[in-house]
């Protein structure tokens, strides 16, 4: 049996679910092929994953009409703080502070946690985009004006327009031959929630050390959310570690400014690695998120820059479909490479590049570094602008729905 869809979307994760719901409230038909169980992360326990949400990745989910029951669950980031360090010596004596107050909008974004978000997007697919639980995309071939998706349960999709929406491993990818160039940092990323006796007051902090970042990211409450990117072989033996050890080794890079702290939850681990695909476009089929740009966490932009493609794809499909033309066709999935591409990948140069200038203890490197924080962050205009631009409020030309406003 065949079935028709205007977009099939392989993955299910956010991306693709967010990208589904665009597409759905402006008409189209849409199924998400979903490779993990309907309710894999839409359980009510805390796990201590959390995203950093930029302020027009907000406006993306109030633009879908998803805001309005996360926004009590959210925590604001009201500053950002960002200095060099090493573990047991405390912050260097410069840094950057971005203060929410210096912009309009009076904060930098949102912390919300990863089941809250998955939970939202899951129920708003439920009457609106069908989605296929547990089933993943295993063939692709271009037929005419379609683009067959074979399943692995054995069903046939057949759509317009197939998006790979699948991750640094994007099977969509690799079967449309699309190659990805990159490279392996040497550091493994440690994920964990912690709570704190003192509160954070919505401010953010980034910490780099020699031998990777550590981020602490506010989360309601007393409690922050930490990702901690430490080189290889000394995070593997940290992650073999019992929670008290694990705890032990946090605290001298965590410092004591938020008192004492305490696991919140389990921990997690990922290692750590850019990944470009060559392209974001082929015959009938799109790419967005990892799928076409796996980045360092270091800016926490990663889910971002996702959902900075979500809108634009978005965008390019629904004026195209308005205008008649067909929205798998070449001239018009060519519009959305060339409004994503030099972003993101500029974006993701830009992390690799701050990654490695500060992944070092090279004694002139950090004498430089401590300069230039210090000469930025005297420099309001230049400091307002770093804020606009991790806000994602600076793109040119702006998706509609990264404003606010439905397609």
């Amino acid at each position: 049996m065949m079935t028709d869809f205007d977009v099939v979307i392989a993955g299910g994760g956010l991306n693709g679910p967010a990208l589904a719901l665009a597409l759905a409230d402006a008409g189209l038909t849409v199924a998400v092929v979903d490779a993990r169980p309907a309710d894999a992360r839409a359980g009510d326990a805390f796990d201590g994953r959390a995203y950093a949400l930029a302020l027009a990745s907000q406006r993306l989910l109030a633009a879908l009409g998803l805001w309005r029951d996360l926004a009590d669950k959210a925590q604001e980031i009201r500053r950002v703080e960002a200095t060099q360090g090493a573990p047991g010596d405390g912050p260097g004596p410069f840094g950057l502070h971005f203060d929410g107050a210096e912009i309009e909008e009076g904060r930098l974004g949102y912390m919300l946690e990863d089941r809250f978000l998955y939970r939202a997007l899951l129920a708003a697919m439920r009457d609106r985009v069908t989605h296929l639980p547990g089933v993943s995309v295993t063939a692709q071939q271009v037929e005419g004006a379609t683009i067959r998706v074979a399943l692995s349960d054995g069903r046939d999709l057949r759509a317009r327009l197939l998006v790979g929406a699948d991750g640094r491993q994007s099977g969509v990818a690799e079967r449309a031959g699309i190659r990805r160039t990159g490279r392996d940092y040497g550091q493994i990323a440690l994920v964990a929630a912690v709570d704190h006796a003192l509160p954070h007051h919505g401010t953010a902090h980034q910490y780099f050390m020699p031998t990777g970042p550590l981020a602490i990211l506010p989360l309601p409450g007393n409690r922050s959310s930490i990702v901690w990117s430490e080189a290889a072989a000394q995070a593997r033996a940290i992650i073999a570690l019992p929670d008290a050890e694990f705890l032990a080794a946090l605290r001298p890079r965590f410092g004591d400014f938020l008192g004492e702290i305490r696991l919140a939850g389990p921990r997690f681990s990922y290692p750590l690695n850019l990944t470009l695909a060559e392209r974001y476009v082929d015959a009938r089929l799109a790419l967005v998120g990892d799928a076409a740009h796996g980045v360092h966490p270091v800016a926490g932009q990663g889910l971002n820059l996702g959902l900075r493609d979500v809108a634009a794809l978005a965008e390019v499909l629904v004026a195209a479909r308005r205008r008649g033309e067909d929205i798998g066709a070449e001239l018009v999935l060519a519009r959305y490479q060339d409004w994503r591409r030099p972003d993101a990948t500029a974006l993701a140069l830009g992390m690799d590049g701050v990654n490695t200038l500060f992944s070092n203890a090279n004694p002139l490197l950090r004498a430089a570094r401590e300069i230039g924080m210090g000469l930025v962050d005297a420099l309001p205009p230049l400091r307002r602008g770093f804020m606009r631009q991790a806000a994602g409020l600076s793109l040119h030309p702006m998706p509609r729905l990264l404003t606010g406003r439905r397609l």
